[in-house]
């Protein structure tokens, strides 16, 4: 059965203020709370930028119910993969077996500005397939030695383990890491744009590679962009945090500022129409239907931004997610 998530994202609302989110979407009926996890915001002016795994603590002590996820981090730099299963591991014991940790290749947003390298995705993914091996094991329980070409362990171990089963999403908008996740993680997380286009690049060539692997077809979390407004003007104001992220040269640029700046000499039309725009309960039915209907999708994440957010939250739960429900029945 399909669940539906609420994505909270760091880079425009303060952590207290997501935590506080976290509990609407849990009350709204959300099944789920993926939660961002950046060093650096898109944008520089009108943002900011908590710590994901203290925020998500404080989330799984407020709510009782919903599930988290990590939408996503990156185990390869600023973290060693050992430390990011030690933080997974913490955070399902706090929230009683609630996470779910979502990792990902990255953006040089949150490498560069600590002097960090970010190479080209032929090293990053080879880098994943190291710590997705690394995180599961020591997951899974066990005292780890490794000797891989870009992170060695010496007899680790997570001595505040899990109290049950974590999975792994990996992140993927292509072939590529797609069939990386079907081989090594538990689940895939990908953002949508045209069901289509999602179908043939990412979830069919999992498909073939998780049968290549001797896998059954791992679950699929979908997610899509939304902004509720009633005229571009009021689109643009509440999209202000995340206009940087359409910006060129995002996966490369290290100072937000360079973004903001970028995003602003484009037309607005241009960034706005790289988002769906919705108004009415309606509009954001039609936008994630075919996250259930196309891809069957087994976690569909609504990820929007309004100017009132607590308002959005409420309508959601009171007019989308019955709707989304019963066309995922």
């Amino acid at each position: 059965m399909t669940r539906f998530a609420y994505f909270c994202g760091h880079e425009q609302w303060q952590p207290e203020v997501l935590v506080q989110h976290a509990v609407l979407a849990e009350r709204a009926g959300f099944d789920f709370i993926v939660v961002s996890e950046h060093f650096h915001p898109w944008v520089d002016d009108t943002s900011a930028s908590g710590y994901a795994y203290s925020t998500i603590g404080a989330m799984a002590q407020a709510t009782d119910r919903v599930a988290f996820a990590t939408g996503v981090t990156t185990p390869l730099f600023r973290y060693h993969p050992a430390v990011v299963a030690q933080a997974a591991a913490t955070l399902d014991r706090l929230s009683g077996g609630r996470f779910n940790l979502g990792v990902g290749t990255g953006e040089n947003l949150n490498e560069g500005p600590l002097g960090l390298p970010f190479p080209k995705y032929a090293e990053r993914s080879a880098r994943m397939a190291e710590a997705l091996q690394i995180m599961r094991r020591l997951l899974d329980g066990e005292k780890l030695s490794f000797d891989g070409q870009y992170y060695r362990t010496d007899r680790a171990k997570l001595y505040s383990p899990p109290i049950g089963p974590v999975p792994v999403w990996l992140a993927a908008g292509g072939p590529r890491s797609s069939a990386l996740a079907a081989r090594l993680a538990d689940g895939i997380i990908t953002s949508v744009k045209d069901p289509v286009v999602t179908r043939e690049k990412v979830i069919e060539p999992a498909v073939a590679a998780a049968a290549e692997a001797g896998r059954s077809p791992l679950p699929v979390l979908a997610s899509r962009w939304s902004v509720r407004a009633n005229s571009d003007e009021e689109a643009w104001e509440a999209l202000s945090a995340w206009r940087g992220l359409r910006a060129p040269g995002r996966l490369e640029a290290v100072d937000p500022a360079d973004l903001r700046q970028r995003a602003d000499t484009m037309d607005r039309s241009d960034i706005l129409s790289r988002y769906s725009l919705v108004s009415s309960a309606q509009d954001y039915i039609d936008i994630y239907a075919p996250l259930v209907a196309d891809l069957n999708a087994d976690v569909v994440t609504i990820q929007t931004t309004a100017l009132d957010q607590p308002g959005t939250i409420a309508m959601l739960g009171a007019e989308v997610l019955p709707a989304l429900r019963k066309l995922a029945a």
